[in-house]
């Protein structure tokens, strides 16, 4: 019998966020810049396209777009959430949740790292984690 592979896919508008100035501050990201960031991402629009085990996350703010596209089990270049060339490493954590540890191409900081859980009532949390520090954001389909 073939796995299902959860859809993450759909247009997704975030419904609380918790600890992302601190993940920020965790990152050294300077005064001037998190409260832009902070501000800019309080709304941002995500839309998740997905093929199988491949993702492609679009996520717009005020200040700038992101895309990242990768397939669970092949790690790929992307950047940290304050702009650091890392590589990443995404797996199946349980059947409804991605893990991604994220290692730096350059330099050093804290460890860092996400993970996208699709719960049984329909919400998208991610969670970004700088060293010790977690933030959480949760989304619902729009």
């Amino acid at each position: 019998m073939e796995n299902k592979v959860t859809d993450f896919s759909g247009k997704w508008k975030m419904k609380s966020s918790e600890n992302f100035e601190e993940l920020l501050k965790a990152l050294s990201v300077n005064v001037f810049l998190r409260k832009i960031a902070v501000a800019a991402a309080s709304s941002p629009a995500v839309e998740i396209t997905q093929q199988g085990e491949t993702l492609s996350i679009k996520t717009s703010t005020s200040v700038r777009t992101t895309n990242v596209s990768f397939t669970v089990g092949q790690s790929f270049n992307e950047a940290t959430v304050d702009g650091r060339p890392c590589t990443s490493f995404p797996k199946w954590e349980t059947d409804r949740k991605i893990s991604c540890e994220q290692t730096l191409l350059k330099g050093d900081g804290p460890k860092t790292s996400w993970t996208r859980e699709l719960t049984n009532d329909g919400e998208l949390i991610l969670t970004m984690t700088a060293g010790d520090v977690v933030c959480t954001r949760v989304y619902e389909r729009e």
